[in-house]
């Protein structure tokens, strides 16, 4: 299989994000994400169901602090949250959600690498595609990543060839369960 190099266009900056990008992280209640970018919860099922997921000791969910009421044995039935990248916080680091996730895009684009290492009977791989409005050339509208895949996004500019990103990557995701 050929192997194709990754760049990313843009790197980290401690520049204030300019004005129509604080203006969206304000009116969203965006917050910095552990991971990079930003995210607010905007929808949590108020119905739960028992954990699918066996307790685990290496989980990142220690680093943040816990929401009121949480309970390890239970999961809501869904949470959904914005997801922004923008040129001073540009890349989603890999991390890996337990449960299902559907990610839906809002605006801009970008490159998510997907790392298949936990599918029994199957050759580990790596997936990755661009996520844009660009239908005709393979960009994705919406795309799905099963639980337990590491997953990394990093902002693309605004279009092929171009040098900067004027709008950023949103997206929303939600979490089942």
């Amino acid at each position: 299989m050929p192997s194709t190099i990754l760049t990313p266009s843009f790197t980290p900056s401690p520049a204030p994000e300019p004005p129509h990008l604080a203006s969206l992280l304000s009116t969203l209640n965006l917050e910095p994400n552990i991971e990079g970018g930003y995210f607010s919860e905007t929808d949590r099922a108020p119905d739960t169901v028992p954990t699918p997921f066996p307790a685990s000791t290496s989980s990142t969910t220690d680093l943040a602090p816990q929401r009121p009421g949480f309970n390890p044995a239970l999961r809501n039935s869904s949470t959904t949250i914005y997801y922004l990248l923008t040129p001073t916080s540009p890349q989603g680091g890999f991390h890996r959600n337990r449960g299902r996730t559907v990610h839906t895009l809002h605006s801009g684009r970008g490159r998510y690498v997907l790392i298949h290492a936990n599918e029994p009977g199957t050759e580990k791989r790596i997936e990755t595609f661009v996520v844009g409005k660009d239908i005709e050339k393979g960009e994705k509208l919406q795309w799905i990543v099963e639980g337990g895949k590491f997953k990394a996004s990093y902002l693309l500019p605004d279009e092929d060839g171009g040098v900067e990103s004027k709008s950023g990557l949103l997206i929303s995701e939600t979490v089942v369960p």
